[in-house]
């Protein structure tokens, strides 16, 4: 079967949402004293970050169904690319907030649009496959952000961050226009929002999902939004923090090629992802054991490795049910699972204990991965 749809494009496009809430972390310490904010109001942007892109997978998912793929994209880009544009001359703080949550709306398209596009030109055990590849993708674009902010802020500060940011807006936007196809259906069926959303809350199945989702992104970002401090606190610097980013992108990748090697041998996503959770689980528990020393570090690149292998099989199977409007369920899916994440990284904020959040949450998706099912 002959796939119109450009695989690197689909990675980029995906990475691209993380990469921008991650590059702009090693530019906090400078926007801080830029702006004349204290540290905590600078870093309380990764929880807008993540509601103002729930709204955006919503809005973006139910145009793909409406517009088709491509137009949509494409205005998701353009919408990001004048944020970044305009991140480069905001004088207050409030407005680059704003600047943030703007490009954060734009960005959605490239998670929502692009695995709607995946899903139209990939079916059953080769979707799993290529969301494996996206697997790495995503788990690899924070480490990825964190370490190009550092290059960037350190060659000219926090405004490099943003001209960075806005380079790459114009790349991936020429880039679509020249290669992304439309891949939507002609047998598209345009269901009401309201009447899928109450179907799918009410969905035991994707309720279980969004659990699943939710946890094991919580798992990973919870470390980029918690770590800075407990290296601090070991009298560590940012510098290494960063380079912990090339550690964990390795478990990821690790992750991702356990997932490949076992769909191989004909193991089940419902088996992968019981398995994930597990490594999870027991990664957490060393973490908060060893949160006194460098070495928690170590099993944290467990946690990623359950990300690497549970993501792709959850997102490959999550809307099996809801073939005739990938978008719209697209977007209902990402906009549970967002705001879930939004909301667990706003009580790991609060919480300030990296340990025994991914023992708490690792023990969640256990419970939740003993009943998950494909079908």
């Amino acid at each position: 079967m002959k796939h119109p749809l450009s695989l690197w494009l689909a990675v980029a496009l995906m990475m691209f949402p993380q990469i921008v809430e991650t590059i702009y972390s090693p530019a906090l310490t400078d926007i801080a004293s830029a702006f004349s904010v204290n540290a905590e109001q600078a870093s309380q942007t990764l929880s807008l970050y993540f509601f103002a892109f729930a709204l955006g997978v919503v809005f973006w998912g139910r145009m793909c169904d409406t517009l088709g793929r491509r137009p949509t994209i494409l205005a998701g880009l353009l919408i990001y690319g004048i944020a970044s544009i305009g991140a480069l001359f905001v004088t207050h703080f409030y407005l680059l907030l704003l600047m943030r949550m703007l490009s954060a709306f734009g960005a959605a398209v490239g998670s929502i649009g692009t695995q709607t596009a995946m899903r139209d030109s990939y079916q059953g055990h080769e979707l799993a496959k290529v969301f494996s590849i996206m697997g790495v993708a995503l788990a690899i674009s924070p480490a990825l952000g964190m370490l190009s902010g550092a290059g960037l802020v350190n060659f000219g500060g926090y405004r490099t961050v943003f001209i960075g940011l806005a380079i790459l807006a114009v790349v991936l936007f020429l880039w679509s226009i020249c290669r992304l196809p439309e891949t939507k259906p002609k047998t598209v069926t345009h269901i009401s929002f309201i009447k899928t959303f109450l179907r799918m809350i009410a969905d035991k199945e994707i309720v279980r999902n969004v659990i699943l989702i939710a946890f094991f992104n919580i798992n990973l970002f919870s470390y980029y939004q918690l770590a800075p401090f407990s290296f601090e606190q070991l009298m560590l610097t940012q510098q290494q923090f960063g380079l912990t980013g090339i550690l964990l992108a390795l478990g990821v990748g690790l992750g991702s090629i356990s997932n490949r090697y076992l769909l191989a041998k004909k193991h089940t996503s419902e088996q992968l992802v019981k398995l994930a959770s597990l490594i999870s689980l027991v990664s957490g528990c060393l973490v908060f054991v060893l949160m006194d020393s460098i070495w928690f570090v170590l099993p944290v690149i467990g946690i990623v490795i359950g990300y690497g292998i549970a993501i792709p099989n959850i997102l490959a199977h999550a809307l099996n049910r809801y073939g005739e409007q990938k978008g719209t369920a697209g977007a209902i899916l990402g906009l549970f699972y967002y705001i879930g994440l939004a909301i667990g990284l706003m009580v790991a904020g609060w919480s300030q204990h990296l340990g025994l959040l991914l023992t708490i949450s690792s023990a969640v998706l256990v419970f939740a991965s003993l009943k998950y099912r494909t079908q």
